[in-house]
């Protein structure tokens, strides 16, 4: 996701600039990204964006000018067994992106949507049809048929911090490096009243104050976000809990099984800054629907996403 916004931005930064657009649309065995991945290629030849382990983005890139002259999309195959000892097969399809001028064009579109916290599907004819990449309106249903790749972008996970403390820093420089967006709260009325909760949308509650970390989850539990994070020992977890239920019922079925408390993964943490990388690795996991543990041990393909995790994205 991070790559994506990076691209939206610096289109939308250089709205005169024609671009190459080059969309990693079909993959088979082993591959260093999966379909949907895109790289920007500019009229020299630079890019941004990654498409393979580096080995690939040289010679996408001298494709790429010539799709800028033309304006004619082209569909590049590399097996990656014969050149470069990988054990895998991709397609790419280079197509010119436009300059996004007054009236934008495709990534400047997205990004919008985006900020709004609309989902986007992409469209991607790469045979059988006209070459090229639309933006499907929200009502439109369409199945995926062969030469046709239908991109549903994920939102950006969005990280809504309540309170103070040394981890605050941290985690908005780590959770930034990430490409997520971080929003700052002092205290849980700061939140608006149109807030409008999501799937990618995680919270962690760090006041350091009683009534203000109780104020903070009566506020967000009801929105029964995948990811509620409350810093500080299981005891007081407790306590609030109990305080809570005093004012009204609590369905720990649904809003509250998504309480993570004490939040973050078991990694040895106590600096505050390996209170943040514990604190975002779970909510990664989570968000991703999987249980953080060690790859080695994982039986299934380690890109594998599950159903709940598509349809959450």
């Amino acid at each position: 996701m991070k790559a994506l916004q990076q691209i939206i931005r610096r289109v939308t930064e250089n709205p005169s600039c024609p671009w190459a657009l080059a969309t990693l649309v079909q993959t088979k065995g082993s591959t260093y990204r999966k379909t949907g991945a895109r790289l920007l290629v500019d009229a020299e030849g630079s890019t941004l964006g990654v498409l393979s382990g580096s080995c690939l983005e040289e010679e996408i890139g001298r494709y790429a000018r010539r799709v800028v002259v033309d304006g004619s999309a082209v569909l590049l195959s590399f097996d990656t067994r014969r050149l470069y000892g990988c054990d895998g097969r991709l397609k790419i399809l280079v197509e010119l992106l436009p300059a996004a001028g007054e009236k934008g064009n495709l990534m400047t579109e997205v990004g919008r949507l985006l900020a709004q916290r609309h989902i986007c599907r992409i469209r991607t004819c790469f045979e059988g049809g006209p070459l090229g990449s639309e933006l499907l309106p929200p009502d439109i249903l369409l199945a995926e048929r062969p030469g046709i790749f239908i991109d549903t972008l994920p939102l950006p996970i969005r990280l809504l911090l309540f309170g103070t403390g040394p981890e605050i820093e941290p985690l908005t420089q780590l959770a930034g490096n990430l490409g997520w967006l971080v929003e700052h709260f002092g205290h849980p009325f700061e939140l608006g009243e149109d807030f409008r909760p999501d799937a990618q949308t995680a919270t962690l509650i760090m006041n350091h104050n009683f009534g203000r970390d109780l104020l903070a989850l009566d506020l967000l539990l009801p929105f029964r976000l995948r990811y509620v994070g409350l810093l500080g020992p299981t005891r007081r977890h407790a306590e609030l809990l109990t305080r809570l239920s005093e004012y009204r019922p609590l369905d720990f079925n649904a809003g509250a099984k998504n309480l993570f408390a004490p939040a973050g993964l078991d990694i040895g943490s106590e600096a505050p800054e390996e209170i943040a990388l514990s604190i975002t690795s779970e909510i990664a996991a989570v968000l991703s629907d999987r249980c953080g543990g060690f790859l080695r041990e994982r039986k299934s393909d380690i890109h594998r996403t599950t159903a709940a995790g598509v349809e959450a994205a």
